[in-house]
């Protein structure tokens, strides 16, 4: 049995509800990669090479990632010699299955936030301005709140006109305390005053947004940095996650600011938003491929409850459905 009918036998026994999501919110990717996959299939009498170079034109349109590409074409020539495949109708669930086999083998890595064994576990939160991270930040509160968890939220993003009242109104909304200093004041100090409130109202976890200008990429190193000092100073073993929120819209561009960023600061995570917005869902792969950070979560459309925990599975269904069901 391949990979993907595993997967999806499994399934069955997984909540219902998030099943939807992750099939709502990657509909987009699913139809064009599938789409783009069946067309090919439809075009070629037999496989041959020029249908194996279309096949990867497909995949890096998808935002797979360059190279992961060559080694998911690689393994799937492999696999079609040994199995003495011809027909291009046949090859859909060997695509799937190397894709994602690729994706798993590779490294096994936590899709779990690092809470703290003890004490407050402190969340950083980083990315462009425009990534969704403000919406990510009230998200993720609200699903800490919903394990039981005390949270706190600090408005550390002090210098993009609106970033402090946009949290507050999330803080309000999924019924967290936010601590907030002066638009254009210091950063740091929010975040200093935020780690006192969450130490003395016994919070479980604070998460602290952060400034957005990787234009300004010294400026934005030195906060960091001064930000992570001070968290120390409270939590020694603080950060226990710094989280990259990027937009899955942008694609490639996405890539290139995880790059950036992973430069700049000791990423744990990523947080992929408006993937429900996308025709490209194999920017995952990417991430995997070029940066070979865990996708922590996965925004899959704009209600409160949308912010999913990264399911390798969940995803695999969403996004390739269509290539194999009913097969």
């Amino acid at each position: 049995m391949g990979f993907f009918k595993q997967v999806k036998e499994k399934l069955v026994g997984k909540s219902a509800k998030q099943n939807e999501k992750y099939v709502a919110g990657l509909d987009k990717s699913n139809t064009t990669l599938s789409d783009r996959i069946n067309e090919l299939a439809a075009r070629f009498r037999e496989i041959n090479d020029e249908y194996f170079e279309e096949l990867e034109n497909i995949l890096i349109m998808a935002d797979v990632g360059v190279s992961m590409v060559i080694k998911i074409v690689g393994e799937i020539k492999t696999e079609v010699r040994l199995q003495n495949i011809t027909d291009p109708r046949l090859i859909n669930d060997i695509i799937v299955d190397k894709m994602f086999v690729i994706y798993a083998n590779e490294s096994v890595m936590s899709t779990k936030i690092n809470y703290a064994s003890e004490g407050l576990t402190v969340i950083l939160m980083v990315g462009v301005n425009g990534a969704g991270k403000t919406t990510t930040i009230g998200k993720l509160a609200h699903r800490i709140s919903q394990e039981g968890k005390k949270v706190i939220v600090a408005a550390g993003d002090t210098f993009r006109a609106g970033a402090i009242d946009q949290l507050d109104v999330w803080a309000k909304r999924v019924g967290v305390d936010i601590v907030k200093g002066k638009e254009g004041g210091d950063p740091s100090a929010v975040v200093f005053d935020a780690l006192k409130q969450a130490q003395e109202s016994q919070a479980d976890v604070l998460i602290c947004d952060t400034a957005g200008r990787l234009q300004n990429k010294v400026n934005l190193m030195n906060e960091l940095e001064k930000m992570n000092r001070i968290i120390k100073r409270v939590v020694p073993d603080g950060p226990q996650e710094t989280l990259l929120v990027v937009d899955a819209t942008t694609g490639q561009n996405g890539i290139s600011q995880a790059v950036e960023f992973s430069k700049i600061t000791d990423i744990t995570g990523i947080v992929l938003t408006k993937m429900d917005g996308t025709a490209k869902g194999g920017i995952v792969l990417s991430i995997k491929d070029q940066l070979n950070i865990p996708v922590k979560f996965v925004g899959l459309g704009e209600q409160v409850d949308d912010l999913q925990e990264f399911d390798l599975e969940q995803y695999i269904y969403g996004l390739c459905k269509n290539l194999v069901e009913g097969q």
